[in-house]
């Protein structure tokens, strides 16, 4: 049986590893040909080699986001591959560091956290959605937050301004294409398990009990999660969905 993205071609930045490499395995086993993009070139091809040794067709491209000219050798690689651009997945993100209130924050702090997060999803939006008007449409899922919804205690304004900024990028494209057969939607994740959390709370053990109590399911989320949300908004059971910002959480933001 044909998967719900059969022959369909899929980006996704940020897949080497946590939300962006489950998205990647998630569009591979719904039959679409995926191009993974990350700056960690080790980690994005061992997410390619998972899914060419399950019989999946998947690339690799080391890409800088914030980089106009590297984001658009991206997509022209794209579809020098595959030949389009259907599905893409813009997800490469960090994190806020240090952890300090605002008035704390080093420049050079801001401008990381706002360049990759932000800039780097408009960049690559900028060139998916011209390969998109060219081919007749195609499908764009964001990687917000939570934390682009709400605000926090957790010493992480330059990230939240970040994520917030994306749901706006997100909502103002989605109208501005709605016609044109591009749809454009985000999705907003709570605390999920990836290896940038492990990595956390192994220096902060205590800090696990803490997160997990905040969602009132009582744990943590998996990427699995998150991209079973994202190849679903990508596919054409979604087809009336643009706009949207889909809180996969736990029941974080319900509170």
């Amino acid at each position: 049986m044909a998967g719900q993205l059969q022959d369909k071609v899929a980006l996704v930045t940020g897949g080497a590893s946590g939300i962006g490499r489950s998205t990647a395995l998630t569009f591979a086993r719904e039959g679409a040909k995926l191009v993974i993009a990350d700056m960690n070139e080790e980690g994005g091809q061992q997410t390619v080699h998972m899914i060419t040794e399950n019989g999946g067709d998947a690339t690799f491209v080391q890409v800088d986001v914030t980089r106009a000219a590297e984001v658009e050798a991206m997509i022209g690689k794209a579809v020098e591959t595959y030949g389009r651009l259907d599905c893409a997945h813009n997800n490469a993100g960090v994190g806020s560091r240090p952890r300090v209130v605002l008035h704390e924050l080093p420049e050079e702090s801001w401008d990381q956290v706002i360049d990759i997060n932000l800039k780097g999803v408009w960049l690559c939006m900028k060139y998916e959605i011209t390969q998109m008007l060219g081919q007749g449409g195609g499908a764009i899922v964001n990687t917000a937050s939570i934390m682009g919804l709400v605000g926090s205690w957790s010493r992480s304004g330059a990230y939240n301004a970040s994520k917030h900024g994306v749901l706006g990028l997100t909502k103002t494209a989605a109208l501005e294409y709605a016609k044109l057969g591009i749809r454009v939607n985000a999705v907003c994740p709570g605390y999920i398990r990836t290896p940038l959390i492990d990595q956390t709370l192994s220096t902060q053990p205590d800090m696990e009990a803490e997160i997990i109590s905040r969602h009132p399911v009582g744990r943590m989320g998996q990427p699995s999660e998150i991209a079973e949300a994202v190849v679903w908004m990508c596919s054409d059971a979604a087809s009336f969905v643009t706009g949207h910002a889909m809180t996969v959480d736990g029941g974080y933001v319900a509170q």
